[in-house]
């Protein structure tokens, strides 16, 4: 058995499985495998991340020195964090101001 065959095996298995396992749809299955085997194949392939490099910095010579490593910036908390209510306390919401009154002519 080829390793195509078994991918398709596989996911008209899972296609089955989903389905709840009825009877009497294999071929139906095995066609969605196919076709979701046939589109694996054609995905291109995602390159493996390498790992990040620590910066080196240059001494007035020129020449390599001793690597610098900042330390990790902060972010700033969103305007909204700062209006985190504890468990357990009441929001206290502002009442919508009432609208003006026209200038009386």
């Amino acid at each position: 058995m080829s390793t195509d065959e078994k991918r398709i095996r596989e996911f008209a298995y899972q296609i089955w499985e989903s389905e709840g396992k009825p009877e009497g749809q294999e071929a139906r299955h095995w066609e969605m495998a196919c076709k979701l085997a046939d589109a694996e194949a054609l995905a291109p392939k995602k390159p493996a991340k390498a790992a990040p490099k620590t910066p080196v910095s240059k001494t007035a010579n020129g020449k390599a020195g001793d690597a610098k490593v900042a330390a990790p910036k902060t972010k700033a908390k969103p305007a909204a964090a700062s209006k985190v209510i504890p468990p357990g306390e009441k929001a206290v919401q502002k009442k919508p101001r009432a609208a003006r009154k026209p200038p009386a002519v």
